[in-house]
């Protein structure tokens, strides 16, 4: 399959990294929870489009200069952890913020889709991810150039995309009758402001060898 090796284990071994929890699913779950449904899919869509933009700088070899440079590593980990603690401050001073069909704010809607967007690419852990993961599924001998790159990253972008849009539908669900507290949705929003601080501070801590 165009230059692709065991396809069938690479879909497994990606269902598998998708489940396991990171900083993309804690962000998501972040806005679902404190802001619904329709915040909590954009966010997905908006990391899933991410993913992508990482799909194709892998398959055109870019993501190998972070894992070769130290500054560029460093310099979109510091700009995606100001970036996250951005956020984190933003969500704590603000007032809870709900996106129903009906409140027109398709303004903030869009600026929600655009952070999911950032946050993924702004994280070099995620570039270096799928230079290190995709890779092991090509056949050597590939003649296909980076087709065989760019049908595995979106095989996993798809099912990673799945799980999340699972994750907003339940988180959301289930958080749906808190949210109508304004104290307690106003507890929500500050929760999440200190998730994102922590993911912020987290992805600091990340290393270009690691």
């Amino acid at each position: 399959m165009i230059g692709i090796e065991n396809y069938g284990l690479f879909i497994i071994s990606g269902i598998m990294l998708n489940l396991t929890p990171g900083a993309d699913t804690m962000y998501i779950l972040g806005r679902s929870v404190s802001q619904g449904r329709k915040a909590g899919v954009l966010s997905a869509l908006g990391i899933s489009t991410g993913a992508v933009v990482h799909t194709l700088l892998a398959s055109l070899g870019l993501s190998a200069v972070l894992a070769q440079s130290a500054t560029a590593f460093n310099t979109i980990k510091y700009i995606g952890a100001a970036y996250l603690i951005y956020l984190g401050i933003k969500s704590l001073l603000s007032a809870p913020d709900h996106f129903s069909a009906n409140e027109g704010k398709e303004d903030k809607l869009a600026k929600v889709y655009l952070q999911g967007i950032m946050t993924n690419i702004l994280n070099p852990k995620v570039a270096l991810f799928f230079l290190a993961f995709l890779p092991q599924f090509v056949n050597p001998a590939n003649s296909y150039g980076p087709l065989p790159f760019l049908a595995l990253g979106i095989t996993f972008v798809c099912t990673g995309t799945i799980w999340c849009l699972l994750i907003v539908l339940f988180s959301s669900l289930v958080t749906a009758k808190l949210r109508k507290s304004p104290i307690i949705s106003k507890a929500m929003n500050r929760l999440t402001g200190i998730l994102f601080i922590g993911l912020g501070l987290g992805l600091l801590r990340a290393r270009a060898e690691s």
